[in-house]
């Protein structure tokens, strides 16, 4: 008899009226909420003023929110919203991926910085800590999702994802034990976090795109391999020898390493915040 987790967690908290909280949007909007606070502590240290994470906050959910869903649309289901332009803009539907996300940050970061005149790898280095965090609490909620569900497994720890009726291989989802891969991502995201402020408190800041590079080789190259466990989102993707989680990653794993490579070349220089001198 295989011994497996029966994971049947509605992802509605409750209702009232025609509105419904979900897990999803709960855990999504926590992320922000943790991670201000730890985000102002780093910045403090490091001489910076409150007001500086304010402003960046708003870039991060704006650009987290727009390249998220961007990414989904446009890397997942491209034929299908060129075709409904509109359906785009319905994000309530669901569909956010991740790696949109990351260069949604990005772009979203680096308009931050021209506008405010911050060092991009400064700033970089020092929000990858509290994006470790978001992470983890969105990969909490796939999990109360019951999304984005792992292959099928005799391992002890599996979990039965009874809400979820996707079809694979002919067979409904919730008919087998499977990989909780969501968790698996959620657990690493707090490791990462715990390593990242562990080298932060050291220095490591100090050496400009050290953490930063870090934290994409290190991150991509475990959603590289734990793809491996993951059933696929969409079925063009069977076709193809690695999923598409997996060939988003990859050049992100190589900027990573290219970044660690420019931190130990220039690592005798000093991190900065600013561009132009301090404010």
């Amino acid at each position: 008899m295989l011994n497996f987790i029966t994971w049947d967690v509605s992802p509605d908290i409750f209702s009232l009226g025609p509105v419904t909280v979900r897990w999803y949007g709960l855990l999504f909007a926590l992320a922000f909420v943790l991670t201000q606070p730890i985000e102002k502590y780093i910045y403090r240290k490091d001489g910076r003023k409150d007001e500086d994470v304010d402003i960046l906050t708003m870039y991060m959910i704006i650009g987290t929110v727009i390249g998220a869903r961007l990414g989904h649309c446009l890397f997942y289901d491209p034929v299908y919203y060129l075709s409904n332009p509109l359906k785009i803009f319905m994000i309530w539907e669901g569909g956010l991926a991740s790696h949109g996300g990351t260069i949604g940050i990005l772009l979203a970061l680096y308009l931050f910085c021209r506008k405010h005149h911050f060092d991009y790898l400064w700033v970089l280095d020092r929000i990858v800590i509290v994006v470790a965090v978001g992470g983890a609490c969105i990969r909490l909620g796939n999990l109360m999702n019951s999304e984005i569900i792992g292959k099928p497994t005799d391992l002890p720890w599996a979990f039965k994802f009874v809400r979820n009726a996707e079809i694979f291989n002919g067979v409904p989802a919730y008919l087998d034990p499977r990989h909780p891969s969501q968790l698996y991502e959620s657990l690493f995201c707090v490791v990462l976090f715990i390593l990242l402020y562990t080298l932060w408190k050291r220095g490591a800041g100090m050496v400009k795109g050290l953490l930063f590079g870090l934290f994409v080789t290190l991150l991509f190259t475990f959603r590289f391999l734990v793809e491996f466990t993951k059933e696929n989102q969409e079925k063009f993707e069977d076709a193809l020898p690695l999923n598409m989680g997996q060939w988003l990653s990859i050049p992100l794993v190589l900027i990573g390493i290219a970044v660690l490579f420019y931190a130990y070349k220039n690592r005798r220089q000093p991190s900065l915040p600013l561009v132009t001198g301090y404010k």
